[in-house]
């Protein structure tokens, strides 16, 4: 998996046509947000048997997520330095690692706490959407700033 990416850090107009498409799309993402609030209904799906199984329907959900590749292929190139003394494979895998980790800590942070603040807040569901679809803008707006300017 190294290859894409060493080839993406080493065309920097390639890099930049990521970058201004990833920001595209998530000025795009940003402003659908308020077109869908959140709301709070019960759930018609019914409910996985176990926890396993929870587990696994989101693994799956999230490993198939395309953001995560365009995360992958437009972001950690910028930081991977061939003449740095470790291998190539190596930082990719140490970056992917951590984002991974890190993920994990953020998701499980959110999902522990947003039922607790969700069921006695039902407003706040509203304010969270309306406030990532704004961050998400933003994001998406300093992105192509960045890559019009540089």
């Amino acid at each position: 998996m190294a290859g894409p990416v060493v080839i993406v850090a080493a065309s920097a107009g390639l890099l930049t046509a990521l970058t201004m498409l990833g920001a595209g799309y998530l000025m795009w993402l940003g402003w659908g947000v308020p077109a869908r609030p959140a709301a709070l209904t019960p759930s018609t799906e019914p409910v996985a048997a176990s926890r396993r199984q929870i587990m696994l329907k989101g693994a799956g959900i999230s490993g198939l997520n395309p953001k995560a590749l365009l995360l992958y292929f437009s972001l950690f190139p910028q930081f991977i330095d061939p003449a740095a003394g470790w291998p190539v494979a190596a930082q990719t895998g140490l970056f992917g690692t951590l984002h991974m980790t890190l993920c994990a800590v953020v998701y499980l942070a959110v999902g522990v706490l947003a039922r607790t603040v969700l069921k006695t807040r039902p407003s706040a569901a509203r304010a969270v959407t309306r406030a990532s679809g704004a961050m998400v803008i933003v994001i998406g707006g300093c992105l192509l700033a960045e890559g019009l300017i540089g």
